[in-house]
């Protein structure tokens, strides 16, 4: 579906807000998906000035009864908000029909965290088939990704978008591009970067004609796609206790390993990016929840008062 309203917001979160691809990606289908419910697939039946707060309401009442949980509905809800509040300061429309819209409540859940000695063991198989085959380039690329995750705690959209002119290996340090833009330097142990280096010159040798700026992280001739690198940690963790193994898995386990080991809060908060102190405060929770379960195992006191019920 085309929509010419729908194509200028699109344009506006890319261009003007800064929005990240896949931010862009999912209010536009989602926008789509209300239009398209609306006028029963016929786009060019849209008045846009006649959507009302009960079409809206209507729409997401009916994904409630298709079981989209709290966490979906509340996005759709936002992206129709940013849509008509976008149209709004265009003058398109009078009033926003979405402004009044309640957003669903989220339940509060800890991050999915996975266990530090199950993690070693990861990384020690990675690189235990790396020394097995050291020219196999999927080997090597899988070793590198679960690595630049864990060790580095970037989110799987600012791994893709690592070129190698944000690598410095003499300062042993990458620069990072984050949510809206946003710009940071984190460090790199010597031997990740040594992995970078040895992969380069595999990826170089493969692939001599890469498009500029070098993607680091390269599959067929290419960058590496969000799916890509799913699909890389997902076969990685298969062999963990992890609920959800997930490239935000190894983020969520990079912080907790990070406060537990003794980081304050706000060096974890500059490691990962976050704008506010209160984003990474959940990682506090995380821990503590760690604490308690360590406790309740361990202390004779603890363990006690589970025997004697």
């Amino acid at each position: 579906m085309t929509n010419r309203h729908v194509n200028d917001f699109i344009s506006y979160m890319r261009h003007e807000l800064n929005r990240s691809q896949l931010t862009v990606e999912a209010y536009a289908r989602d926008i789509e998906q209300f239009i398209d419910w609306l006028t029963c697939y016929n786009p060019d039946r849209l008045d846009i000035s006649s959507v009302s707060l009960s079409d809206i309401r209507g729409w997401l009442a009916g994904l409630a009864r298709e079981k989209h949980t709290a966490t979906t509905l509340r996005r759709k809800a936002q992206s129709l908000r940013a849509f008509f509040r976008f149209l709004l300061k265009r003058h398109v429309i009078s009033s926003n029909p979405a402004a009044d819209i309640t957003l669903p409540k989220i339940p509060k859940s800890l991050p999915d965290v996975i266990r530090s000695e199950e993690l070693d063991g990861v990384m020690r198989l990675e690189e235990s088939a790396v020394e097995l085959d050291p020219d196999n380039e999927e080997t090597l690329r899988s070793d590198l990704i679960i690595d630049l995750l864990y060790t580095l705690g970037i989110r799987r959209a600012e791994l893709i978008g690592i070129s190698d002119p944000d690598i410095s290996p003499s300062a042993g340090e990458i620069r990072i591009f984050g949510k809206r833009a946003k710009e940071r330097v984190v460090p790199v142990p010597q031997k990740l970067m040594d992995k970078i280096e040895r992969w380069q010159r595999l990826r170089d040798r493969i692939w001599p004609s890469l498009p500029h700026p070098v993607p680091l992280i390269a599959v067929k001739g290419k960058r590496i796609s969000p799916r890509q690198v799913y699909d890389c940690v997902h076969t990685s963790l298969e062999g963990t206790s992890a609920r959800k193994k997930s490239p935000h898995a190894l983020r969520h386990s990079f912080a907790t390993g990070m406060l537990n080991g003794g980081a304050d809060l706000n060096s974890v908060k500059e490691f990962l990016g976050h704008s506010t102190l209160s984003t990474t405060q959940i990682y506090t929770h995380v821990s503590f929840a760690e604490m308690k379960k360590a406790y309740e195992h361990s202390h004779p006191r603890a363990r006690n008062k589970e025997e004697s019920q």
